[in-house]
């Protein structure tokens, strides 16, 4: 039998302990482990890891940051009556929640260049672990804004995982959307002054059309 070391594997971090006290590999099956059994650290690839999945919730005070309800003044509207929170809301709650550093987007695919859609899957991963995976998608409408539609990919995964997280989770729940389109939002006449064709679109109350658009 070889002799044993006598030094301890090293890891970037320690496995988190459930609350029963059994151990990360324990308590989540989907924790890949190393060759030797180890649990693995924070350099492994996030491509395939599935690395700390459910293994324990984050504290009280970061899940209320992350479950606090929307503030309204956030909130914007489409055209269209889509209404949505600007990805760079999600990232400053995040920064909030996890501090500058603590979180981030690791790429699950490859890019996916389509005739006119970009989509590529992306993992959430915070304080070390595995959150959330999601898939991103951006149109794009000429090769010359693929660049820009990747980016937007990558915004919109974002946005998708943070669902899981309690992130503006409002945002897909039918009654708050009825709600706040019935308190805050507008469909109204305008005019689009290049072709004088008129149509109904939406808007927030508290803003007005620009050019091309007329009410």
């Amino acid at each position: 039998m070889p002799p044993q070391s006598t030094t301890a594997p090293k890891t970037a971090t320690q496995a988190p302990a459930s609350q029963n006290g059994a151990s990360a590999s324990e308590a989540s099956p989907l924790i890949e482990q190393t060759s030797d059994g180890s649990l693995p650290t924070l350099g492994d690839d996030w491509s395939r890891s599935y690395f700390g999945l459910s293994t324990q919730p984050f504290s009280a005070e970061i899940a209320e940051i992350l479950q606090a309800p929307l503030d309204p003044e956030d909130v914007e509207m489409k055209p269209d009556g889509i209404i949505y929170l600007p990805e760079i809301k999600y990232r400053r709650i995040l920064n909030k929640a996890f501090g500058p550093g603590g979180w981030g987007l690791a790429p699950r695919s490859e890019t996916n260049v389509g005739p006119s859609v970009v989509s590529r899957e992306y993992a959430l991963v915070c304080l070390g672990r595995l959150v959330s995976v999601a898939r991103g998608e951006q149109d794009y409408f000429n090769p010359a804004g693929i660049p820009t539609a990747t980016e937007g990919c990558k915004s919109n995964a974002l946005m998708r995982c943070c669902k899981d997280i309690g992130i503006a989770s409002e945002l897909w729940d039918p009654r708050f959307i009825r709600e706040f389109k019935a308190k805050y939002c507008a469909e109204v006449f305008v005019e689009h002054l290049p072709t004088k064709k008129k149509r109904k679109l939406w808007r927030r109350k508290d803003m007005k059309f620009e050019y091309p658009y007329k009410e």
